[in-house]
């Protein structure tokens, strides 16, 4: 019964994104094309794409534009308890299948149904991009997840089921350079580490994967590899999820893109030509934004230490040293901000600290804006006040990290509009782990080197 509920309500939520947003392409007005010129932290020689927020008018697959922020908070809470429940290495209770034998275009093949790992929710936070794939190479919209590691779209027939997205579902038979992945190649059995839930295999001896997001979202389908086009440039034998079965809230994207560190990921497998090493500016509804894979202007970031954690080796953790509000450290002692392993992660829009520090936070920046008339707590946020972020006098508020990165927080980054005549603290306290989520990132150029095993952060990054 549970489970069942639980699927009434995502299947709910899903006719809600399908619904009133008009599915196009970007305008002209609104231009896919990235030049290094445009933005101060690139260089020429990385590969560049546009990059757009979710709310944005110019998203290739954008969300309603009546959707309440209240299901973006849901979706982020169901992110946030199932990171916590793949910290704890806890298997979900919801189980899928790919059972070809319900189509008849189908080959005769089917998968047994096994317990999913939790994965990371993936839901109406994340940031899209545009990815090309096939021979000839055709677009599709994808979201990009720097907590997955598996890349995967919708391919049909769409054995058991496809949501809505944004322009046609790849045909793997239009393409002259896609093939299948047996269930003998390396690659197949890299999916444990890759999605954290057992490959299987075909009665055909094709490689079947299975991506699960905590939010009972999930893709499975078979393991596939062809010619990824990212911008100018294209890569033969790409390893990816031909998803056959994609259910949950995925918005109009056709899939995913995971940047974790993992070699089944899309850094790990253009990084022998490009580099280990990628930077994203993620912009706000109305700014310009870039994902950059490859070499960059080393010299203008100020960087932290990439952190090592026996919980996850791909997801990427650092060091939270300390936060000041009007120039003031918090009353907490410097112990309070290492109580919790910290994530970095574009798919989470709350930033989550641990409870001590929160509730210092909370009541440092309430003293700061005693002026400012409050208004009652909106859902899982506690500290909100009347007016909008632009409207309102917030502190300087900045969060510093081990090494000595700083990020220096503007009203955008420090707090949420949550409705018209709302803003609230965009912080909440942690659960497992202590997450710097994607508003207090919005408009820094942040990059990740895993080569030299640390992430830089940059004013000024989106123009």
């Amino acid at each position: 019964m549970e489970i069942m509920a639980s699927l009434l309500r995502l299947a709910a939520l899903s006719l809600l994104l399908a619904v009133a947003t008009p599915v196009r392409d970007i305008t002209d007005a609104c231009s896919s094309q990235v030049k290094a010129a445009d933005f101060p932290h690139l260089n020429g020689s990385g590969l560049h794409l546009a990059l757009h927020h979710p709310r944005s008018p110019c998203s290739p697959a954008p969300l309603p534009a009546d959707l309440p922020f209240s299901a973006v908070l849901t979706h982020d809470d169901a992110r946030i308890a199932s990171l916590a429940a793949r910290l704890a290495k806890t298997p979900s209770s919801r189980p899928t299948a790919l059972d070809e034998s319900s189509s008849s275009a189908a080959p005769d093949e089917s998968l047994a149904s096994v317990p999913l790992g939790p994965g990371t929710s993936v839901g109406v936070g994340n940031y899209v991009t545009r990815m090309g794939l096939g021979t000839p190479a055709k677009s599709y919209v994808m979201v990009v997840d720097t907590g997955s590691s598996l890349t995967w779209l919708q391919c049909s027939p769409c054995v058991v089921s496809c949501h809505r997205q944004s322009g046609p579902v790849f045909n793997p038979k239009a393409s002259s350079s896609y093939a299948s992945v047996s269930c003998s190649e390396p690659q197949c059995g890299d999916l444990t580490s890759a999605t954290l839930n057992p490959a299987a295999c075909s009665k055909s001896n094709v490689c079947v994967y299975q991506a699960s997001y905590g939010d009972s979202s999930f893709s499975v389908g078979y393991l596939s590899k062809e010619t990824v086009s990212l911008g100018s440039s294209s890569m033969p034998n790409f390893y990816y999820g031909c998803g056959q079965d994609n259910e949950g809230l995925f918005g109009h994207s056709a899939g995913l893109i995971g940047l974790a560190r993992n070699k089944l990921s899309l850094l790990y497998q253009l990084a022998p030509s490009l580099g280990y090493s990628f930077s994203y500016c993620l912009p706000t509804s109305s700014s310009s934004g870039y994902l950059s894979i490859g070499s960059y202007n080393s010299g203008q970031y100020s960087y932290t230490p990439m952190a090592s954690s026996s919980l996850d080796d791909s997801l990427y953790f650092i060091k939270l040293t300390g936060i000041t509000v009007a120039g003031r450290p918090l009353s907490v002692s410097s112990s309070a901000y290492s109580s919790l392993p910290t994530i970095i992660d574009s798919g989470t829009v709350i930033t989550r600290l641990p409870t001590g520090v929160y509730s210092a936070l909370s009541k440092a920046v309430a003293a700061a804006m005693k002026g400012t008339p409050r208004a009652s707590a909106f859902s899982i946020l506690d500290t909100c006040f009347q007016g909008q972020a632009s409207q309102v006098r917030a502190p300087a508020v900045n969060m510093a990290f081990a090494g000595g990165a700083v990020l220096k927080l503007a009203a955008r980054n420090l707090l949420v509009d949550v409705d018209s005549a709302t803003t609230c603290l965009a912080f909440a306290p942690a659960r497992s782990a202590a997450i710097i989520g994607n508003t207090q990132q919005q408009t820094f150029s942040v990059v990740y080197d895993v080569k030299s095993n640390k992430i830089g952060f940059a004013a000024g990054g989106c123009s």
